[in-house]
């Protein structure tokens, strides 16, 4: 019989692709990143696939900022709602990064283009970015993770929180929880960073969180480190309850779900989950430098799930099936057809 096996190698496409997220609708994927303009002047590029490995350009997603416009967009997701596309993002009207607030587009299709509706997501907070929708699948509430800053008290730095958001997608119904904040070493991002106006001996980070429902309880997903570093990688916190409390035992350890290999892939990571074609390998899709480091390139590995918690079988660089041997237990728990409890992004 003829090997109907799809094979894939990292990265699965050849561009600048940071920030990786991609969604399943329609029996197509929709991969969303951060990167340069398209010619069509949007940011995002969007790309689709049918198969999670042969990716195509669509062209961008969102229209730009106007009065005022906007100088940089970061780290897109994308949720679908009663037969609507909500985009959310962060974007900076400054050349500063302090400045970037959280917002949300709105389109009909999940190529786009999507129209910003004009609201900064969290008027509370200032600096904020990597927004995360997600829909719990025990209650239908919609809830948005995303990254902050922290300077009240030690270890200083950027770290995550969670909000439940209204019917509308576009508000905030609590007030921010804190889901986890860095302090391992391999999750300072500069020391004596200057920033905001002073010098910070250490400046830590975590970032890109990605919810996960696995086993009745809610994974959070997420990177750690900086951005451009060697030490970037992925690790988890664990709440029984969206809003938490969160426990984070294994930063301690090292990025325990994903971290890189020297000499061969760099600084894995912001990554985003999603089910494979076969209806039920939960995959992470996260960027990763090559040993050059000339792009963050989008790269796909299944999840496996041990006793500790969440593993990526990864990064792989070598060509392998799509569902490799031994990623059995990356089996996701399914709800109605073609929706994955693990990261459910609307119906």
């Amino acid at each position: 019989m003829p090997d109907k096996t799809i094979y894939y190698e990292n990265p699965v496409w050849p561009g600048y692709f940071a920030d990786p997220f991609v969604l399943k609708t329609g029996g197509q994927y929709y991969a969303y990143g951060t990167g340069p303009a398209t010619e069509d002047g949007r940011a995002f590029p969007v790309l689709r696939s049918s198969d999670l490995v042969h990716w195509e350009l669509v062209g961008g997603a969102l229209e730009p900022l106007q009065n005022p416009s906007a100088l940089n967009y970061w780290a897109p997701e994308v949720a679908q709602k009663d037969g609507r596309f909500y985009l959310f993002y962060s974007a900076s009207t400054t050349q500063s990064d302090e400045h970037h607030r959280l917002r949300v587009a709105i389109a009909d299709h999940p190529a786009g283009p999507f129209r910003d509706s004009g609201r900064i997501l969290i008027p509370s907070l200032g600096f904020t970015i990597d927004a995360s929708p997600f829909r719990d699948p025990k209650t239908g509430q919609w809830y948005l993770y995303f990254a902050t800053d922290y300077e009240g008290e030690a270890p200083h730095g950027t770290g995550l929180a969670v909000v439940g958001l209204a019917d509308d997608l576009m508000s905030a119904t609590t007030e921010p929880r804190l889901v986890t904040r860095a302090s391992a070493d391999w999750q300072i991002y500069e020391r004596n960073r200057d920033y905001k106006g002073r010098v910070w001996p250490a400046w830590y980070c975590v970032e890109g969180p990605s919810p996960v429902y696995h086993d009745g309880r809610y994974y959070c997903l997420y990177s750690g480190g900086a951005w451009h570093g060697d030490e970037y990688g992925v690790g988890y916190a664990v709440a029984d309850h969206p809003l938490g409390p969160y426990r984070d035992d294994f930063a301690v350890h090292g990025p325990s779900v994903l971290k890189g290999i020297p000499g061969r892939v760099i600084g894995p990571g912001h990554n985003s989950t999603v089910i494979g074609p076969d209806g039920r390998t939960l995959f992470m899709v996260y960027h990763a430098w090559d040993v050059g480091k000339t792009a963050r390139r989008m790269c796909v590995d299944p999840i496996v799930w041990e006793e500790n918690g969440p593993r990526v079988d990864g990064p792989s660089t070598e060509r392998r099936g799509l569902n490799p041997a031994g990623a059995a237990g990356a089996a996701a728990p399914t709800s109605r057809a073609g929706q994955s409890l693990a990261r459910e992004r609307g119906v």
